[in-house]
């Protein structure tokens, strides 16, 4: 059945991902989050929904935090970070984001695949969230069959993108225990308009 093993391609990544935390990498992310003065998220497409996701729950523990592109947003500056999420490192929105942010004195943290890209390039700190990404991958089917590589079952960005948001949900763990927040904390927060 395809989609066991899709799933199973999706939990092998996860464990090779959590296996792969840098726990440096980890503390100077939670230094970066506590510390700015404004806390913005980037992130296109299905990154941008982890993004908005890990927006959500910065804001339940209280950190200020933006999404970049609402109308909300205000304007980005020198105490403040840029949390950009692209698994290619290379969306040229992002990028140029980054550069903005890096202007104007900001801290710029990529999460992406790719540490090398041009996003990881302009970054203070890059957190390398391994994953397939939609310019990964053996673009010659015949050649991908042969090597049992399948992308159909975990398409586009679907590796990067579940394991940024399962990478990010556990920084948020983390950051739970860091500040001694309970979920009950977080709960007093969450929207009552629903």
């Amino acid at each position: 059945m395809i989609m066991r093993e899709a799933i199973r391609d999706i939990v092998d990544n996860l464990e090779k991902m959590e296996r792969e935390i840098d726990a440096e990498t980890v503390d100077r992310f939670i230094d970066t989050l506590t510390s700015a003065g404004n806390v913005f998220v980037l992130g296109l497409g299905r990154s941008g929904l982890v993004a908005k996701a890990f927006a959500m729950r910065l804001m339940h523990l209280e950190i200020n935090v933006f999404v970049v592109g609402e109308t909300i947003t205000p304007a980005i500056n020198e105490g403040d970070a840029l949390i950009a999420i692209s698994g290619s490192g290379r969306t040229s929105y992002i990028v140029s984001a980054a550069r903005i942010a890096r202007e104007r004195g900001a801290q710029v943290v990529a999460v992406t695949s790719h540490p090398e890209s041009e996003l990881g390039g302009i970054a203070d700190l890059t957190v390398t969230v391994r994953g397939r990404t939609k310019i990964d991958g053996e673009k010659n089917y015949m050649k991908r069959q042969i090597r049992g590589n399948h992308h159909s079952r975990t398409p586009l960005g679907t590796l990067f993108e579940i394991s940024a948001l399962v990478f990010l949900d556990g920084l948020i763990a983390e950051l739970m225990h860091r500040l001694d927040k309970r979920e009950e904390d977080l709960n007093e927060r969450h929207s009552v308009f629903e």
